[in-house]
């Protein structure tokens, strides 16, 4: 079982690098692209960013939360947001939220792989564990903090995106490229506003369902971005590790 964990995790996240994105780490993590024009920032005040090492206190560990592991996000994990580009310009902001990048020009920010742990079956057959194991749920969790109305900005651009291209776009990570064919939007209630998405995309001609979680509180971004082997992919939003971060943030 614990082999087939492992086995889960690295495939689980090769594909949340090809389909999402992820690759090699810089010291420039943390800034995203500009945020939307459109974001409103009237009678929010003004904000001091966080640090990295701040944001690491803050970010959800495993004593948060039951049934779960939690790792630090590895340099084959993160990029930055100029490695990963939409067709549609205004896209971005959601292909950003699944890739460990905060949207937006964050300050500083913080990554974490959670995943869901296997559940134990001392009579299942090998290939039945193994097949678990691969539906496990796998969730890249980033929080971002940012100067000013930044986290506002960046938030606005993100529920944008979510209207404006709920038709799909495409997305290229490095020199993986990616079909995104559809986003739905969810009901979800956390920090003071927060938006949630079932993305479909296109993998070698089957769709591949992943689900996307954004929420501020204050001046900090919190975004969930979830996959699964699972057949027909994430069937629910990944409401115990929202609360649980939402939670820690106060």
């Amino acid at each position: 079982m614990r082999t087939a964990a492992v086995a889960a995790t690295a495939v689980s996240f090769a594909l949340l690098v090809t389909a999402c994105g992820g690759g090699d780490k810089s010291e420039d993590k943390g800034k995203g692209g500009a945020p939307s024009a459109s974001a409103t920032t009237t009678g929010a005040p003004a904000a001091k960013a966080l640090s990295a090492a701040e944001l690491d206190k803050l970010i959800v560990e495993k004593a948060d939360l039951k049934g779960y592991q939690v790792q630090k996000a590895g340099a084959e994990d993160v990029v930055t947001a100029d490695k990963v580009t939409t067709d549609k310009a205004s896209c971005a902001p959601i292909a950003h939220a699944m890739s460990f990048i905060s949207p937006g020009s964050p300050a500083a920010s913080a990554e974490r792989k959670v995943l869901a742990e296997p559940k134990k079956d001392a009579s299942a057959k090998p290939e039945d564990a193994l097949a678990g194991a691969l539906g496990v749920e796998v969730t890249a969790v980033t929080l971002g903090s940012y100067e000013g109305q930044g986290a506002q900005e960046a938030f606005a651009s993100v529920k944008k995106a979510g209207a404006e291209c709920a038709g799909g776009f495409s997305v290229v990570h490095l020199k993986e490229s990616t079909k995104v064919s559809k986003v739905a939007p969810e009901s979800v209630t956390a920090g003071e506003e927060a938006v949630a998405f079932t993305v479909t995309s296109d993998l070698e001609g089957e769709a591949f369902t992943s689900k996307l979680v954004v929420f501020r509180k204050g001046n900090t971004l919190a975004s969930f971005s979830t996959i699964s082997f699972a057949p027909g992919g994430v069937a629910a939003l990944p409401q115990a590790l929202v609360d649980a971060q939402a939670a820690k943030l106060g």
